[in-house]
């Protein structure tokens, strides 16, 4: 068997959205579908692991954004590998309050999809929850972005508790260089070859010529975090 088949598999990326005892929470999904057109309903995958698995158990709503292509990688880091546990993911964030009572994140998104809980299934490490949408808009005409162009042209990663996560072992060459950094957080990998165009940091540039205040332009952890490759 070739488990590239399940890389053909397509997938859209959105801010998985909830709210419990007035509080907010949200993550990064791929995994994400139109279940039926009547009644309207959608279907999202959560690990169980997650805050937001809590949260929309507990509320029985949520809301999907759909985000742009071009939504900036420290943005997806936040949402995709910081816990609500310890950060205020919506403090810094364009928001409204929904319907629901969940909130809606408003930064980088093309649209949105507001729903119930109506049924879920569990699945492993992840819950399905199937919600009734209660509301929805269009925000903009820009491209959304698939998983696709967000795993070969923006080149992020898949959080661990991703349905989609896949342990990547290295290239071969990084196994005879250590110029190479991967993030610890996220698996970002700094590779000098190519520099990071985010925050300008230009080709051949080798990770211990990079500013002691730079960060990893997808989670935001500090060169500290990192760890040569190989």
């Amino acid at each position: 068997m070739n488990r590239e088949a399940f890389r053909k598999i397509s997938y859209g990326l959105y801010v998985v959205s909830t709210i419990q005892d007035g509080k907010f929470n949200g993550q990064i999904a791929n995994s994400m579908f139109q279940v039926t057109s009547e009644p309207s309903t959608i279907a999202v995958s959560i690990n169980k692991e997650n805050l937001t698995h809590a949260y929309i158990t507990s509320s029985r709503v949520f809301s999907v954004s759909i985000l742009a292509e071009e939504t900036p990688m420290t943005f997806i880091g936040l949402f995709g590998f910081k816990s609500g546990r310890d950060t205020d993911k919506f403090k810094n964030v364009k928001y409204k309050t929904g319907k629901t009572g969940a909130p809606i994140v408003l930064d980088h998104a093309v649209a949105y999809l507001e729903a119930k809980v109506i049924q879920e299934l569990e699945c492993g490490s992840h819950t399905i929850f199937v919600g009734e949408v209660v509301d929805y808009d269009s925000l903009g005409n820009e491209e959304p972005m698939t998983y696709a162009y967000y795993h070969t042209v923006r080149k992020g990663k898949a959080p661990k508790t991703a349905p989609t996560y896949e342990r990547e072992d290295p290239p071969a060459a990084a196994v005879t260089t250590a110029s190479r950094h991967i993030c610890s957080i996220c698996g970002y990998v700094y590779d000098p070859v190519l520099g990071d165009p985010e925050h300008d940091v230009p080709a051949g540039t080798a990770f211990e010529d990079l500013p002691a205040d730079w960060t990893c332009p997808v989670c935001g952890a500090g060169k500290d975090q990192f760890e040569p490759e190989g």
